[in-house]
């Protein structure tokens, strides 16, 4: 059967977290005179927080911790990891990052060019991400690209995340789609790669960071054009 429905993962697929988060954490470090009040140097701080962070939402996918946990401890165990154990300040940064990161709204590269492509030769678009709920669809709306998706899951609304195959049974039940009409588009090999192909649905494994994964059978783009080969 012919592909209809494209499934996208969101972060760092379509939407640059990477960059956006970057830039946010930048502001509010310079904001709370970091450098000055604790003699922390930005790219170490951002290093280890990305480090931390990452962990953290793995054991979130693998379902070991909730989203509470990873949001009282990013920010807390960075600067823990610098000798500042201050809780406020923490605090602080965890409220205002998830604001202010939508203040910062670049895609990746290619991202509104190969939307335009797929969705000019009629395919039907959707979006399942494994962020929060209150910040899935207002990056969609904010970077402008809500209007290309018909629906929009977020793991929030089924209480389980990628690789859990009652995401995609759920996100492909309001799409009303059918398993080998679909594929799904993603950058992380656990959530998205192995995710969908235990489910049984198609998958183009976007490999940003370079893993160059060898599995037989597993369509790859370095780059979102390169999805152009593919449909």
């Amino acid at each position: 059967m012919k592909i209809q429905h494209i499934f996208f993962d969101l972060d760092n697929t379509l939407w640059d977290h990477r960059k956006n988060a970057y830039r946010t954490i930048k502001d509010l470090f310079e904001k709370q005179e970091i450098t000055l009040n604790y003699n922390i140097d930005f790219e170490e701080f951002h290093a280890i927080y990305h480090e931390i962070n990452e962990s953290l939402w793995e054991k979130i996918r693998d379902g070991i911790i909730g989203k509470e946990y990873l949001r009282k401890h990013r920010f807390f165990d960075t600067f823990k990891h610098f000798g500042v154990e201050n809780e406020e300040l923490s605090d602080y940064f965890e409220e205002h990052f998830l604001d202010k990161i939508l203040n910062h709204n670049e895609l990746v590269e290619g991202a509104i060019y190969i939307l335009d492509y797929l969705k000019a030769k009629n395919y039907t678009l959707h979006i399942i991400s494994n962020g929060f709920k209150e910040v899935t669809e207002r990056k969609c709306i904010l970077s402008g690209i809500d209007g290309y998706f018909n629906t929009i899951t977020s793991a929030d609304a089924v209480g389980v995340r990628k690789p859990n195959p009652e995401i995609f049974e759920y996100s492909l039940g309001r799409a009303q789609a059918n398993k080998d009409e679909s594929i799904l588009i993603g950058d992380d090999w656990i959530a998205d790669a192995v995710g969908a192909m235990n489910f049984g649905i198609d998958i183009i494994f976007f490999d940003v960071l370079n893993e160059n994964r060898t599995e037989e059978n597993v369509k790859t783009i370095k780059h979102l054009l390169q999805i152009k080969e593919y449909l």
